[in-house]
């Protein structure tokens, strides 16, 4: 029986490679909890939507909020009667009572679509899936709870 070294050297390179790949994997996970308040590595991550942490997200504009809160009741992300009434009262302050006017706001338009335009200039795009949906519901949360400071 022969044993040929360039396959049992490609089959342990694989095996190390399936080994480093389950770490890593763990790792990441490890991280989102963190970053979703459970147990996980601390710093090992700042945010998975790049380098602006779940914190400090909050909308430039009470025409993004209410968009970005539109888009999170549309796509099951918050639901209930506080993220509507809020979205009333952001709509009502944009337009001065003219909900077509306020559907017409630069800000609010892109919110609808997913797009949160960050009060520090940068923009993070929600309209993710798979694990994005997790942070996407957090970030969610984050959004309704600044959005009483623009009332």
């Amino acid at each position: 029986m022969k044993i040929n070294v360039r396959r049992l050297a490609g089959a342990a390179a694989l095996i190390a490679a399936q080994c480093y790949a389950g770490a890593a994997s763990a790792q990441l996970l490890d991280a989102v909890k963190g970053q979703m308040g459970g147990s996980g590595q601390s710093g090992a991550m700042q945010g998975l939507t790049g380098s602006l942490p779940l914190s400090s997200l909050s909308p430039a504009s009470a025409g993004n909020a209410a968009g970005v809160i539109e888009f999170c009741m549309k796509n099951n992300y918050l639901a209930g009667g506080d993220a509507q009434a809020m979205k009333d009262k952001l709509m009502g302050k944009i337009s001065g009572g003219s909900t077509q006017q306020a559907k017409s706001d630069s800000g609010y338009l892109a919110g609808v679509q997913g797009m949160l335009n960050g009060s520090d200039g940068k923009s993070v795009d929600l309209s993710g899936g798979g694990l994005k949906e997790e942070l996407t519901k957090k970030a969610c949360d984050q959004v309704l709870k600044h959005a009483k400071s623009f009332l």
